[in-house]
């Protein structure tokens, strides 16, 4: 009985309250001595607060905690733009704490992100060094974040002389690559790769096809969703009606094309489709279904479904479900909903949903349902982003607070700059060369 609470408890703790009572009940019954009962309650608590779960980590019962709690915390520090530093501090206490207690493939890749946003190159170096003699070099994962890392420290040259010495690339690989190329300002180098990612993939279809390979259903997927990020979706929806045996993953990418080239009544359909072929959706496949809705403005289908996943399927609401929930409602004009669905949701909105919801305030001209929390949360979240500054001042002069003079002071302060918009345009040759910036920069 006590063990089936405690599970119950596990799925429900994504606020402060339950988690708290998971604790409680752990103690009770001694169980917080269980590896496997701690590891879960760092993971609930980080979910929601991470001083509570550092404190929690701190004080545990295990000595040393497992690595699985290790990782917890390094991966939530990793995620925390205001708190990356201590991922790599974190990690650092790992190395020292006990010789039979080492890193795995799971944790290089958290601290490896952390180094790359805090721009420290050395510190990614050593972790390269340390990954090669654990004996993940050959890993995919932390072979893509390196490459992610080193772009974002501008070692372009490392990034390129890693990725040509993996043995094994996905799709990851090569938009790392391309977005490396990018980060350094080099954005020719960035369409080469681009092309040759294209060609590369299409030789690997061309030989299936006349080699009469039966298409194998992770092959297949992996096929559509590089033709549909490459531009080519009608070559995608090709590739998923040739697989015979698609699984989950397979219409859920299709799907997922479908929503991200705007074909968001074709992408609910297909889901129909998916459910009436006898898979049951799960967290990601709503994520997508639910991001289709959002980007048509398609509010009393993205109701139904919302709906049918909590009370159909049993699926706890994620931070990206009530976020497409909270722009669907705001590009509707329907502030005050989209107001409640972030009162009601059980942990702190993201920038991303504060962002949507303070857009549709600014849109909409309706500044009544202005939340300075909100405000103040995004630019405690994101400090360095120069357009939540420029959102916020703007919402504030709008509802009748003087705040545009102290946001540009706080801009200035940071030495923050909008950035501009752009985008690429085709070109008569066939190369996309030609950059258009539609946005002044704010000085």
């Amino acid at each position: 009985m006590i063990w089936r609470q405690i599970q119950f408890l596990l799925q429900l703790s994504i606020s402060k309250t339950s988690t708290e009572a998971l604790h409680s009940l752990l103690l009770k019954t001694s169980l917080d001595h269980h590896e496997y009962f701690f590891s879960h309650l760092i993971l609930s608590a980080a979910s929601t607060s991470l001083h509570h779960a550092r404190k929690l980590f701190h004080y545990s019962p295990i000595v040393p905690p497992p690595l699985f709690a290790w990782n917890t915390l390094i991966k939530a520090y990793s995620k925390t733009s205001s708190a990356q530093i201590h991922s790599v501090k974190l990690f650092l206490e790992l190395l020292r704490t006990s010789p039979d207690l080492k890193p795995d493939k799971f944790t290089y890749p958290f601290v490896i992100k952390a180094c790359g946003h805090c721009l420290m190159l050395r510190v990614g170096q050593s972790l390269h060094s340390m990954v090669f003699k654990a004996g993940f070099a050959s890993d995919l994962h932390v072979n893509n974040t390196l490459l992610t890392m080193y772009g974002g420290c501008g070692a372009v040259d490392f990034s390129r002389r890693l990725f040509d010495e993996m043995c094994e690339r996905d799709v990851v690989s090569w938009s790392s690559m391309i977005a490396a190329y990018v980060d350094c300002n080099l954005d020719l180098d960035a369409l080469r790769l681009f092309k040759d990612m294209n060609m590369t993939w299409k030789i690997i279809h061309s030989y299936l096809l006349v080699n009469g390979t039966e298409l194998h259903v992770g092959l297949g997927t992996a096929l559509l969703n590089m033709y549909a990020k490459s531009g080519h979706l009608e070559e995608a929806i090709q590739i998923f009606n040739t697989i015979n045996k698609k699984n989950l993953q397979s219409w859920t990418v299709m799907i997922s094309c479908l929503a991200d080239y705007g074909r968001g009544e074709e992408a609910i359909s297909l889901f129909t489709r998916m459910e009436e072929a006898g898979l049951t959706p799960d967290s990601m496949s709503f994520s997508v279904v639910l991001s289709a809705c959002s980007h048509r403005g398609l509010l009393e289908k993205g109701q139904a479904l919302f709906y049918k996943m909590v009370n159909v399927y049993n699926i706890m609401p994620t931070m990206h479900h009530f976020g497409c929930m909270v722009d669907l409602f705001g590009r509707a004009g329907k502030i005050e909903e989209a107001y409640k669905i972030i009162l009601s949701m059980p942990f702190e909105p993201n920038s991303v949903i504060i962002r949507s919801y303070l857009s549709a305030c600014k849109h909409h001209g309706r500044a009544l349902f202005l939340d300075k929390h909100l405000i103040q949360l995004l630019l405690k979240t994101e400090p360095n982003v120069g357009a939540n500054y420029i959102l916020a001042a703007t919402l504030s002069s709008t509802s009748g607070y003087n705040g545009m003079d102290n946001m540009r002071n706080a801009m200035k302060l940071r030495g923050l700059k909008k950035i501009p918009a752009s985008s690429w345009v085709h070109a008569p040759g066939g190369d996309l060369e030609a950059l258009v910036m539609t946005e002044e920069i704010i000085k």
